[in-house]
């Protein structure tokens, strides 16, 4: 790929065995799936085990001494901001500014350090799996996601349904120039189902669930790559993961970062941002969006929650609703795909305003999930800050950046910078957790620091309006639209 470059031959690989299906236990209640064995577990790290609800507990604990610690020491700004603002407005002001983001980062931190996830199992036997590619106007990436998917090295059975939602140009005729060229081995069955009618992505997906022939179904988005091994490392964490388990992320990176800084910035935005917060949420059961790029799910789980809901935010509705049934989401963080991130802001503010409706979306259909008694329902109760907080960082903390460069220190002032160690922490701890797993896969990160620096300072002055935007596109109703071709 563009951003990263192999350091070695790509090894054989020891987990390619043939079979078919996840464990008893991992399949979806009332179904029992076909019963493989597990052939050996990989390597694993020799460190004392902390059960996840203590480890949730010190994470928790240790954030709100963060957080009792920013606030004695912010005395002097909140109340000299109260001198301008009034004393219950500056407290609204620092809290989301500072003490919130605080505590989310804190706990962040401390979750990663004491993350000691269960390796993955080799199977025995795999199952066989039906990939969904939904395309609309892909004549120009469904080949490249095509080949990724010919030169997969998993073992069992994939039957691979490209969804042509409707395009006129020439998707159709790639996708089946591809099929005959391409050296897919005999096992992998492709279709490509032509309808005539642009329905949405939802529609399209949910049409290719009523064909699929097997019960664990990945979505691929029509501009994503796995590499060769990412599907079987996709499923054998689905089979080792706790039971209850009814669909996991893949990690998605940029490929295309050195199209434009734009991509180059995004590049560490998946690599850090979106992973960390993917692999924190994990550890506590309940990853929140599995994502359509590449993830893994149980038919029979869709099909109990009615498949992929008619929203622009479909992978994050279709996610909490597995939460809300009780059931676990999890995250695959070294089975890597890699996509095409937007080049241009004004794609990329599409992009993120889309996600952002699709965060709303969630919390209209399941505000249930704000009091259901699980570790991860903290996580939803973050996503209710989301909003308040990306709103005072536009109107009030850019605008105070601002009259900080014409020397009034209200809002953005020397106190702020005791934000820029625990900012610097992240970022130090999820790189050295992502480069070890890089190393693991014969990858090594593309050395952009200058996108990184732009990343950490300037980032969220990109993302956060933006994402305001979105929610309250979402609240006074817009018209709901992809909005990036």
């Amino acid at each position: 790929m563009e951003n990263f470059s192999r350091t070695h031959d790509e090894p054989a690989l020891p987990e390619s065995r043939a079979g078919s299906s996840c464990p008893e236990g991992s399949g979806p209640v009332g179904e029992t799936p076909n019963a493989p064995t597990l052939l050996m577990d990989e390597p694993a790290h020799h460190r004392r085990y902390i059960p996840v609800a203590a480890k949730f507990s010190i994470a928790t604990l240790c954030a709100a001494a963060w957080l009792v610690f920013s606030i004695w020491v912010s005395q002097g700004w909140l109340h000299e901001l109260a001198r301008v603002i009034s004393f219950p407005v500056a407290l609204l002001c620092i809290a989301l500014i500072a003490y919130v983001p605080g505590f989310m980062n804190a706990f962040l931190i401390l979750s990663l350090l004491m993350d000691n996830r269960p390796r993955r199992k080799i199977l025995h036997s795999y199952p066989g799996v039906t990939i969904l590619v939904a395309a609309y106007k892909e004549e120009n990436t469904i080949a490249g996601t095509m080949e990724s998917i010919a030169t997969s090295t998993y073992p069992g059975e994939i039957e691979l349904l490209i969804l042509n939602d409707g395009s006129k140009d020439g998707t159709v005729a790639a996708a089946k120039k591809a099929r005959k060229e391409l050296p897919f081995p005999k096992r992998t069955k492709v279709k490509i189902l032509d309808f005539d009618k642009n329905r949405g992505k939802s529609a399209v997906l949910n049409s290719g669930l009523e064909k699929a022939r097997h019960e664990l179904i990945v979505t691929i988005d029509a501009d994503t790559r796995p590499r060769p091994d990412s599907l079987t490392r996709l499923i054998e964490r689905l089979c080792s993961d706790p039971d209850g388990t009814r669909a996991v992320a893949g990690a998605i990176l940029v490929g295309n970062s050195r199209a434009t800084l734009m991509a180059g910035l995004q590049e560490w935005d998946y690599f850090h941002g979106i992973a960390a917060v993917k692999r924190m949420q994990s550890m506590y059961h309940g990853t929140l969006v599995a994502q359509g790029a590449f993830s893994v799910y149980y038919r029979s789980a869709l099909r109990e929650v009615g498949g992929w809901p008619e929203t622009v935010g479909e992978d994050i509705v279709l996610t909490w609703a597995f939460l809300k049934k009780g059931w676990r989401t999890g995250y695959a963080e070294d089975a890597v795909a890699f996509t095409n991130a937007p080049t241009s802001y004004r794609q990329f503010a599409h992009q993120r305003r889309r996600w952002a409706r699709g965060l709303v979306e969630a919390f209209e259909r399941h505000q249930g999930l704000l009091f259901k008694k699980r570790l991860s329902t903290m996580f939803i109760w973050w996503n209710m800050f989301f909003l308040p907080m990306d709103a005072v960082f536009t109107l009030v903390f850019i605008p105070g950046l601002i009259a900080a460069f014409f020397g009034y220190f209200w809002i953005a002032g020397p106190i702020t910078l005791l934000t820029l160690p625990l900012a610097a922490l992240w970022n130090l701890v999820i790189f050295r957790i992502q480069n070890r797993m890089f190393r693991e896969q014969g990858l090594k990160v593309r050395r952009n620091f200058k996108a990184l620096g732009l990343y950490i300072v300037f980032y969220a002055v990109l993302m956060q309006p933006v994402s305001l935007w979105g929610y309250l596109s979402e609240i006074i109703g817009r018209k709901k639209k992809w909005g990036t071709k």
